[in-house]
This record gives structure tokens, C-alpha cells and sequence, in this order.
């Protein structure tokens, strides 16, 4: 039965992972802490990994969009070569200081601490940030250009930091750049694509001479749970975001990071 419990841990990773992979609230922050209360540790790309499942939902769900990057000849906006380019700056200074400080991330900011202390302060700035910028027109991800799509990529770069947030940093960095809300987020699913591709295979790389094949159970049932569960996830989200703001993600981030503190690093 042991094989079953692993399957249900598994799962439940993925539950986790689904939900707050494009939720501003910091999915390797809350995968990190679910697998130190469940007590099982998984294999060391598991966490990473099955964030492919979460990416595979944006593919799907915003599967015309992307078709329009297969279209070479029309470059405006978000398609073709352009939309390309776009990603790549989006994607660059993420893919450089990963290949720079992935051993030092992985070897000392992977804790309760850091989690909970990145949690109080995204929480913190998104609640400033929300109440301080002007709502701004949704002129949607073909008016992003590339000072944009670069500058986004930069503010990626603070989702290194456990419990920091991807999906926070992408979307407060377009807001900051005037974006309206919707079309920040948008644009931050998107941007997740190669992050979360790259940054899978590069674990996956790194720890394949561990695997084993007891491996692939676990492996499995979380990327098909984190698949479902993020493109509900991503539904509710756009909905939300339509008619409200973003900062009860902000007090929710920080009420976590009180329960974190109090339970796991005190």
C-alpha cells in the first residue's frame, strides 16, 4: 500500500502546485512546506518537475494564442518572430542567473525562513502597489513591445527567491510598467512557458543519475494533477482579477507567512 500513499502525497503536491503556480501567492513557497508537514521527501526535481503540468495548462488553455507564434509571416504584436523575440527577453536574465545561482538557491534559500520572509514582503508590496497605481486600460499582450517583455523579464528574476512569487513579480513588474491588470497576467502566463520548461529540464538534468524507477509513479500523478487543477486555476484567476484587485492575495500572503513562522521556523 505504500505505493498508494505516495500516489495521494503526490497528488496533493500537485493539488498545491496547480493552484498557486499563476496565483501571486508563490507555488515553490507552498510546495516547499507541503513536503516538510507530509514528511516524505521527494526526489529533488520532483517540485520543479511537475510544474510542467502547470505549464501544459497555459499551452492548452491559450492554445490559439500560441498558434499565432507559428505564423512567421505575421509579426505583429504577440505572433510570429516578434512574439518569439518578446519571450526571449522575457526569458533571458531568468535563464542567466539561474545557470549562475541555481546551486546557491537550491543549497540556502530552500527553507521555512526565507519562504516566510519573501511571503511578508511580495504581500506587503502588492498591497501598496494595488492601492497606489491608476487602473489602467487593457490594451491586452499585443502592446507589450520589447522594452516591456525585457523589463518583465528582470522583474521575473525575483521569483528565484523562494516564496517571492513568479506569478507576482511578472505581473506587479507590467503593472509597474503600465499595464492594466488583466493584461499583466495574461502575459505572465505566458512568460511562464519557457521559464518552466528550462528550468524542468535543467533539474531534471542535474538529478537524473538519481532517479529511480519508483520515481515515475510520483512524477506522473503530479503532472496530471497540476495540469487540471491549474487550468481551473487560471479560469477562476482571469475572473477574479476582472472585477477585483489583487490585494487579498497581499493579506493572504502575509497571514501564511505568520502561520509559517509561528509553525515552522520559531
Amino acid at each position: 500500500m505504500e505505493w498508494l500513499m505516495i500516489g495521494w502525497q503526490a497528488a496533493l503536491m500537485g493539488v498545491v502546485e496547480g493552484l498557486t503556480e499563476y496565483l501571486p501567492v508563490s507555488s515553490t513557497g507552498h510546495l516547499i512546506l507541503l513536503e516538510r508537514l507530509l514528511g516524505y521527501d521527494f526526489h529533488e526535481s520532483f517540485e520543479v518537475v511537475i510544474q510542467t503540468g502547470a505549464m501544459l495548462a497555459v499551452l492548452v488553455e491559450y492554445r490559439r494564442r500560441f498558434l499565432r507564434l507559428t505564423h512567421f509571416r505575421d509579426n505583429r504584436g504577440f505572433s510570429g518572430w516578434t512574439g518569439w523575440f518578446w519571450l526571449g527577453l522575457t526569458t533571458l536574465p531568468a535563464v542567466v542567473l539561474g545557470l549562475l545561482l541555481h546551486g546557491f538557491i537550491k543549497e540556502y534559500l530552500f527553507s521555512p525562513t526565507t519562504v516566510a520572509v519573501a511571503l511578508f514582503i511580495g504581500g506587503l508590496v502588492m498591497i501598496v502597489l494595488e492601492r497606489l497605481l491608476p487602473k489602467r486600460a487593457e490594451a491586452g499582450v499585443d502592446s507589450i513591445g520589447w522594452k516591456r517583455a525585457l523589463g518583465i523579464g528582470c522583474f521575473q528574476c525575483l521569483a528565484m527567491i523562494p516564496g517571492t512569487s513568479r506569478s507576482m513579480s511578472t505581473i506587479m513588474g507590467g503593472r509597474l510598467m503600465g499595464l492594466g491588470r488583466q493584461t499583466a497576467a495574461e502575459y505572465s502566463f505566458f512568460a511562464a512557458v519557457p521559464v518552466l520548461v528550462l528550468a524542468g529540464a535543467y533539474d531534471l538534468y542535474k538529478g537524473f543519475a538519481s532517479l529511480q524507477a519508483s520515481d515515475v509513479w510520483p512524477y506522473a500523478v503530479g503532472l496530471v494533477v497540476s495540469f487540471l487543477v491549474a487550468r481551473m486555476a487560471i479560469r477562476f484567476f482571469m475572473r477574479l482579477i476582472s472585477r477585483h484587485t489583487l490585494e487579498a492575495f497581499g493579506w493572504y500572503r502575509i497571514l501564511i507567512s505568520v502561520v509559517v513562522w509561528w509553525i515552522m521556523v520559531r
